[in-house]
């Protein structure tokens, strides 16, 4: 008798925002996802009205709602890794927050990336000073990674960043205070530094380069780079190699950018297919 066994597929989950546009937040994530052949689950923190030109308007959800599709997702399916992106005020991030730590101490919620979306790689905060104190506090030091862009890694170490010295120290601070792995990214640096993105986990302290993209089509690069790393992990490839590939990933899906709408297009996310 021949019994068929199906492995499971591996499983990854995005907390973030809806974007109507389809260039970052949860379309961005589950592009990802998909595209590194990994079952893609998501729990809608907020629904946003914009396109490539700009947001013209943001409804969160309540945070009793997203807690409520964390469950759903673990409850049923399971999850090997996770996102976190736009969680938009301090009533989410502390619920989310709180449902994680009560997923880990239960063993049910492991490899969790936060990308810390509280400013724009062009230096616009994005959430007011009581989420940033929470996100601080209460969801970073749960993660095994986070993603934090230069004015975000500003805010998180009180460091100016104008320097490869001052990413390096960043990194370093940020690992010393939360106890996990931290990547800075550099898009938003300038000259040479444009692209140069600093990890350190405490032992390996490592400057990532790759060759800058010229284009204006970036939408979703933070989106994108946070999920295909919790992608690489859900598949079972260790922190740093993980880092690794989705860094190259996000190179060559800049390189294949849509050029669409008026304003900033997203990234090619399923660029063999274009």
């Amino acid at each position: 008798m021949i019994v068929n066994k199906i492995s499971r597929v591996p499983v990854a989950l995005t907390i973030a925002g809806s974007d109507s546009g389809g260039g970052a937040g949860i379309q961005a994530d589950l592009r990802s996802f998909a595209f590194h052949c990994v079952h893609g689950t998501s729990a809608i923190t907020c629904i946003t009205a914009q396109n490539t030109l700009g947001v013209t308007r943001v409804d969160a959800m309540p945070p009793e709602a997203v807690v409520a599709q964390i469950q759903a997702v673990v409850e049923d399916i399971g999850v090997d890794a996770a996102k976190t992106g736009m969680l938009l005020n301090q009533a989410i991030i502390a619920a989310v927050a709180q449902k994680v730590g009560l997923l880990q101490a239960q063993n049910q919620f492991r490899n969790l990336v936060v990308d810390p979306v509280m400013v724009s790689r062009a230096g616009v905060q994005l959430i007011d000073g009581d989420a940033v104190k929470t996100l601080r506090d209460e969801l970073i030091p749960k993660a095994v990674l986070v993603t934090p862009n230069r004015y975000e890694a500003q805010i998180l170490t009180g460091l100016e960043i104008n320097s490869l010295d001052a990413m390096k120290l960043a990194a370093e601070r940020i690992y010393s205070d939360f106890g996990i792995a931290v990547l800075i990214k550099g898009g938003g640096m300038e000259g040479n530094l444009r692209g140069v993105d600093i990890w350190f986990d405490g032992e390996k302290l490592e400057t990532l380069t790759t060759k800058p993209v010229d284009t204006k089509n970036t939408h979703g690069t933070g989106c994108t780079l946070s999920s295909a790393i919790a992608a690489n992990l859900a598949q079972g490839e260790n922190l740093f190699t993980s880092v690794q590939k989705a860094k190259n990933y996000v190179t060559i899906a800049l390189t294949h950018a849509l050029d669409i709408g008026g304003g900033q297009g997203p990234v090619g996310h399923f660029y063999p297919l274009l």
